[in-house]
């Protein structure tokens, strides 16, 4: 069943763990109710919410002309329990993983979404998250694209091969891509890019690791290709930008702005299309 939206996407809520958590959800007009579509759950970055990452990603532009449902769920005390990472959420241990597993069988329930195209990205904090389901949630979560993020775990073994697309910027000082304690609000150790990409390259089964194959003034990209499943783990770093949204808008006057190099939403986009859960 199509469920009516509201001028732009609507606010639900779920009960989970005894509290009541809440959902944007952004069902666009040219939504197809009888071909199953594409779900992209959206987290947003540490004291960030739902409706600052809807406009900072612009995914619900892109959703109105691609056809896909999007959905910013919201974390609680505007943090994401990422486990190293970051702020309320981490430090009290919430169940977040449980939270949004929730959202995704709700919304499967609701519309008429293909559960093997079910994919997470995520700005900062909400990046973190997004790796924490790929690894805990590989049976739900396509794909992801973690954004201006590292990794925080002690253990990810998900048990099947998850594509994986980072981008990142050199000029990021809050998650610096080289790894170490960033400037940013939370003063939690980040792991090294490479380390995070070669640990799911790993995971996936890639055969050729950290290859660099595109070079530019603008952006670079590196590949770990060649892995079960296709699975490809891919890095695109801008030389632009900084701890920010490609071609995303600025949440606050004094957030980085975006790099101009590539378009996040829109390359996020082609890779999960290219990326069902096999």
């Amino acid at each position: 069943t199509c469920k009516k939206s509201n001028f732009d996407s609507d606010w639900l809520t779920i009960k989970h763990d005894g509290e009541k958590r809440g959902y944007l959800v952004h069902q666009p007009p040219t939504l197809n109710c009888t071909k199953p579509t594409s779900l992209i759950i959206a987290m947003h970055g540490g004291v960030g919410s739902p409706k600052n990452i809807e406009e900072q990603s612009g995914l619900s532009t892109l959703a109105d002309s691609e056809g896909f449902l999007v959905c910013y769920p919201k974390g609680e005390n505007r943090t994401w329990n990422a486990e190293g990472c970051c702020g309320k959420a981490a430090e009290k241990n919430r169940d977040d993983v449980g939270f949004i597993s929730a959202v995704i069988d709700e919304l499967l329930g609701n519309y008429n979404i293909n559960p093997n195209k079910v994919y997470a990205t995520g700005m900062s904090n909400g990046g973190f998250m997004a790796y924490r389901l790929a690894c805990e949630l590989p049976n739900k979560i396509a794909a992801i694209a973690p954004v201006a993020a590292s990794m925080s775990l002690s253990v990810c073994s998900p048990g099947a091969a998850v594509p994986v697309l980072a981008i990142h910027s050199y000029q990021d000082k809050s998650v610096p891509w080289q790894g170490g304690t960033g400037n940013g609000l939370s003063d939690h150790h980040n792991a090294p890019l490479d380390s995070v990409l070669n640990a799911w390259a790993a995971h996936n089964g890639c055969g050729v690791l950290d290859e660099l194959t595109y070079n530019g003034t603008d952006y670079d990209q590196r590949d770990w290709s060649n892995c079960t499943d296709s699975a490809l783990v891919r890095l695109l770093i801008t030389h632009d930008g900084g701890h920010s949204w490609p071609m995303g808008t600025k949440p606050t006057r004094n957030s980085d702005d975006g790099s101009t190099a590539i378009n996040a939403s829109t390359l996020m986009w082609e890779f999960f299309q290219a990326h069902p859960r096999q």
